[in-house]
């Protein structure tokens, strides 16, 4: 046993086991999983050498000490550590201790059973749900390729469809494109009519007047077939002048007076408004294209007025030397004027106008566009106008301005003006007068301020007003020699005259 003992303790197999048991503490947390499970298999190792040395040292001990030697050690200490199966030796341990080991080991036991039970049925649940859900799953699988292949046919239905449908929206484009050539066929037949219509306007003003003549030529033949003074006598004493014969003048004058008027209300309500449709093509700005309007047909009426006076002179010095009467030469003059309209040169007017609009410093329009865009309209204006001067009371417009009082005698209010204002802010139509009396009102656009914002309106045109180019090309379009002025250049004095002579 001493030997035993000896060599158990020269092995210093306890030390070692001690060191080994250090370092593994302090190397645990970096060291691998198998690492430390060979650590500790190492340690086991080393334990149970010191161990069997131990048990071996127990029995020569007791062998020594006799048959009873050492046996109330063994039953006290030995018995209850073997018991436990080496868990819990300790220096006080007793038999009642051990007992009570075993029956915690035997419900430890007894629970992990149960657990185990446990844990086998809801594997046995989780397995009947997981054999569910494949089931579903197929299922699934199944009705995802049913759908694919639905939604194949309704794919190749949908191309078929699709192609209906393209050949439907090429048939409704020619369609389309048929109706669009048919209605733009229907516009110039419209456009053909309203000329067609314009025209016999025209010719029954005309027969009207021509009538007007006949009877006015017919009394005549009248009153030289039955006897009548000596001729040189005729003009100072006879009493047959345009006021004596009021039935066919005031009837002629009257209806010339309502048709020039419709024909001045038809401008307003509908020629105007053909171009301003056609001005707001090239400018977006509805005060500037109605600015452009009524500038046009103020002009208009200037130059109408100008070359009826021109005309009127050049009538009057043809007619003076043969006119022997019994008409006034006054009257016989306005009666020319009036059969002999046509030879009014309103083109001319019309380049005037333009001319006066090209300098206006009220309205601008882009590089683009040129006043000739309207000459249409300046034209059936100017004829208006210059018709209006034959009238034994001539018919005007009134004289307007930006900023001035606003009259409901003479305007009515745009649906854009704001109704309480005092002020005109811009002219939309001027106002037909006759004398002093307003006889066909105008429009105009009200809006408070309206001084100050002309004001300002004026010098912003006239800061977008024509470039150098456009202004050379106006002033060369005025010089031109091929401009022809208020007066019919191609009428001479001889000419006039023979006409004069063949009218009588």
């Amino acid at each position: 046993m001493a030997d035993t003992l000896r060599r158990l303790t020269h092995s210093e197999t306890g030390r070692l086991l001690q060191d080994k048991l250090d370092l593994w503490y302090k190397d645990y947390h970096i060291n691998s999983c198998d690492h430390n499970l060979n650590m500790c298999c190492e340690l086991i190792e080393l334990n149970s050498k010191i161990q069997g040395q131990l048990f071996t040292i127990l029995n020569v001990t007791a062998r020594e000490g006799g048959q009873y030697a050492g046996v109330e050690t063994i039953k006290s200490r030995f018995l209850p550590w073997l018991a436990t199966c080496f868990s819990a030796a300790s220096p006080g341990l007793c038999a009642d201790s051990s007992i009570n080991l075993i029956q915690e080991s035997l419900q430890i036991d007894k629970r992990l059973r149960e657990l185990s039970t446990c844990q086998d049925m809801e594997l046995h649940k989780v397995e009947s749900q997981l054999s569910s859900t494949r089931i579903e799953l197929n299922s699934v699988k199944q009705d995802l390729v049913e759908s694919q292949i639905e939604l194949e046919d309704t794919k190749n239905k949908s191309a078929t469809t699709l192609l209906a449908t393209e050949d439907e929206i090429l048939q409704l484009r020619a369609e389309l494109r048929a109706s669009q050539e048919k209605s733009e066929m229907n516009m110039r037949k419209a456009d053909l009519l309203g000329d067609y219509e314009r025209q016999i306007r025209l010719l029954k003003d005309e027969i009207s007047v021509l009538s007007a003549e006949k009877s006015v030529l017919q009394g005549r033949l009248s009153r030289s077939r039955s006897p009548s003074p000596p001729r040189h006598s005729s003009r100072s004493s006879s009493p047959f002048t345009r006021s004596e014969s009021p039935t066919v003048a005031r009837l002629t004058d009257a209806s010339r007076h309502s048709r020039l008027v419709s024909r001045f209300n038809d401008i307003y309500a509908t020629d105007r408004l053909d171009a301003q449709n056609l001005l707001r093509r090239y400018i977006d700005d509805l005060e500037m294209v109605q600015r452009i309007i009524f500038t046009s047909t103020v002009e208009s009426f200037h130059a109408a007025k100008m070359a009826f006076r021109q005309f009127k002179l050049r009538v009057r010095k043809s007619l003076s030397p043969s006119h022997l009467g019994p008409e006034s030469l006054e009257d016989a003059v306005i009666d020319y004027i009036v059969r002999n309209l046509d030879l009014y040169d309103v083109q001319s007017s019309v380049n005037e106008v333009i001319n006066a609009m090209n300098v206006n410093p009220k309205i601008s329009f882009p590089p683009e566009v040129d006043f000739i865009l309207i000459s249409g309209f300046i034209r059936e204006v100017c004829r208006v106008a210059f018709a209006m001067q034959t009238l034994e009371i001539p018919l005007d417009i009134t004289f307007t301005v930006d900023g001035e009082l606003f009259s409901e005698s003479k305007y009515r209010r745009s649906y854009d003006s704001e109704f309480t204002a005092p002020l005109v802010y811009y002219h939309v139509w001027p106002v037909l007068m006759e004398n002093d009396t307003a006889i066909v009102k105008g429009e105009a656009v009200t809006k408070r301020g309206a001084l100050w914002s002309s004001v300002k309106s004026r010098n912003s045109i006239r800061s977008r007003s024509a470039s150098p180019g456009r202004s050379l090309a106006s002033r060369s379009r005025s010089s031109s020699p091929n401009r022809r002025s208020g007066t019919p250049s191609k009428w001479n004095d001889s000419q006039w005259l023979k006409v004069s002579m063949l009218t009588g």
